[in-house]
């Protein structure tokens, strides 16, 4: 029997499994806690480009061309480059390099530009009309954000926060090749160098089903409140 099948076996989950779980939710972790930092970070960003663009109920073309360069500098930079790039400053925010909480500050800057245009993108699909009207009415800036941005754009950025997860996700895989935990870590550590073909099997298994579920809940949640689906 190929090695890569003894991970139905009883004893591949008798010597594996505790790890497995332990790996599986440290990738919860990392990618849940990013994600909220991230958006924390990205959600102002992606909304301040959508308020001073040139199409804007603000335009400030300075600031916009400003802010645009960032998030941009911040997208081109690839991830596994960033992490090791900012170790020093990593570990002065979280007092550690390595492990969940090391790969958590690198995640979040690198996320938060990807959020911010994924918000400027669904923010963008909003009727110029409503905004309009609004600001007839007297609206002011957070009026409209809160109360007409948001609110049409949710099913839009429903599925955006999908892809931005699921991103952050495949990000954990990589923070593994350098010691984050997480189910990259037992795919390099386990499947690579300790040629363990079922653990990098597995591991691979896990993080595809992962992103279904993602993918499929957030789909239909979108769907569920869209009001142009009903």
């Amino acid at each position: 029997m190929p090695d890569i099948f003894t991970v139905f076996t009883a004893p591949f989950w008798d010597q594996y499994g505790r790890i497995l779980l332990e790996g599986t939710r440290d990738t919860f972790l990392m990618t849940g806690i990013s994600t909220v930092f991230a958006y924390i970070l990205g959600l102002p960003m992606g909304v301040a480009l959508i308020l001073t663009g040139p199409h804007g109920i603000r335009p400030m073309p300075v600031f916009y061309k400003i802010l645009s360069w960032i998030i941009n500098i911040g997208r081109s930079l690839p991830f596994i480059i960033l992490m090791v790039a900012i170790m020093d400053f990593t570990k002065l925010i979280v007092g550690t390099k390595i492990g969940v909480k090391g790969a958590i500050v690198p995640l979040v800057i690198s996320a938060a530009p990807f959020i911010a245009r994924m918000v400027e993108t669904s923010l963008s699909e909003v009727d110029a009309g409503v905004t309009e009207a609004a600001q007839s009415m007297g609206a002011s800036v957070f009026q409209i954000v809160w109360k007409v941005y948001i609110p049409e754009a949710t099913p839009s950025l429903i599925l955006g926060a999908s892809i931005s997860i699921i991103t952050i996700l495949a990000y954990t895989a990589i923070a593994g090749a350098i010691g984050a935990g997480g189910l990259g870590d037992l795919a390099i550590r386990y499947g690579y160098q300790r040629h363990v073909p079922p653990m990098l099997f597995i591991t691979v298994i896990f993080l595809i089903v992962l992103v279904q579920a993602i993918q499929t809940v957030f789909s239909r949640l979108s769907n569920t409140i869209d009001k142009r689906l009903k």
